[in-house]
């Protein structure tokens, strides 16, 4: 009896890289779906989505952290240089599969899957970004892309006769309908419309990391942190962020980072925010008037808000147009 061969896939959740599994699957071959965790995938929980296509396809789902090993070796120092704005895609993607080749051989693997797509992105799914991911990370001939396949030289598995070739697909290009209609053949349900999902491919975000790295070091406890809220310079240097609405109050609030303390309204309905815990008296006086400018308030009126454990009164300022300045976005 011959040996059943197993892959393991870089796995985002999206619909190229469910479809690549299941093109996998069907083939009679084990896959282990590696969801890579570099902390800038989304804002959502999406273990629940990520764990449905899964299921649908019939593959095990891993989540692997690589928070820490990202920001040392990838974020701040590409090799190849960001994107538009602060992403690294084609060392960031050069980085997973080596975590992935990594996985492949504890886990006694035979072979890569990735849902990339020749053509789709400009940046890093080019045949020239394809190649340099295959070299920097070691996995050429390890990489099988079933997506595109038949418009890419033949790696191991199908050379081996792991995989037919001929039931693999040949797409290019940025246009969605193949995988709309394999989506339809293979029956799959509530997948995700298709899309980048990566925070560092926003502006605004990557605003947010080079002010937040400008003063401190930034570390894997600073990502949530990122994540919500207006982010406020204040004047001596200290960092303010301000909760938005509920949503974003419930997600401050559960924040664990000591680089922080939290303010809170105290009587009044009110933003939840994050002071940096080294600020300045003048800082803090500042950031009090702040956060109550964005509650229903009086200029002329004295109100508390609790800093941790500690009360503090302050009156707002005279409008948000003056907390506004001090935004890292001008």
């Amino acid at each position: 009896m011959s040996k059943k061969r197993k892959a393991i896939a870089l796995f985002s959740g999206g619909l190229d890289s469910t479809l690549s599994i299941k093109l996998i699957v069907d083939q009679g071959i084990e896959v282990i779906a590696c969801n890579i965790n570099t902390g800038f995938g989304s804002t959502k929980d999406r273990r629940a989505h990520l764990q449905n296509m899964c299921d649908q396809v019939g593959a095990e789902l891993k989540i692997i952290d690589i928070q820490s090993e990202f920001l040392q070796k990838v974020l701040f120092t590409p090799k190849h240089g960001y994107g538009k704005y602060f992403n690294p895609c084609i060392d960031c993607h050069a980085k997973m599969f080596e975590v992935a080749k990594r996985i492949m051989i504890a886990e006694g693997a035979d072979f890569l899957i990735s849902g990339e797509v020749l053509g789709q992105r400009p940046m890093s799914q080019n045949g020239d970004a394809m190649n340099t991911v295959l070299n920097e990370a070691n996995v050429e001939g390890l990489l099988l892309r079933p997506m595109s396949a038949k418009r890419l030289e033949p790696t191991i598995a199908e050379i081996e006769g792991w995989v037919d070739r001929d039931r693999l697909e040949g797409v290019s290009g940025r246009s969605r309908e193949r995988q709309f209609e394999l989506a339809e053949e293979f029956g799959l349900e509530d997948f995700e419309t298709p899309g980048g999902g990566c925070l560092l491919t926003d502006e605004n975000f990557g605003i947010k990391i080079q002010d937040f790295n400008t003063y401190g070091d930034f570390e894997v406890k600073d990502i949530p942190v990122l994540k919500w809220g207006r982010h406020l310079r204040l004047k001596d240097g200290a960092k303010l962020v301000i909760g938005r609405d509920s949503e974003e109050n419930e997600k401050i609030e559960a924040i664990e980072n000591d680089k922080f303390i939290l303010i809170k309204t105290d009587g009044i309905p009110g933003p939840s925010s994050l002071l940096s815990i080294n600020s300045s008296t003048a800082d803090k006086d500042l950031a009090a008037s702040a956060i109550l400018s964005y509650c229903k308030t009086d200029p002329s009126q004295e109100y508390n808000l609790i800093f941790d454990n500690e009360t503090v009164t302050a009156t707002p300022l005279q409008s948000r147009a003056e907390a506004a300045i001090f935004s890292i976005f001008k």
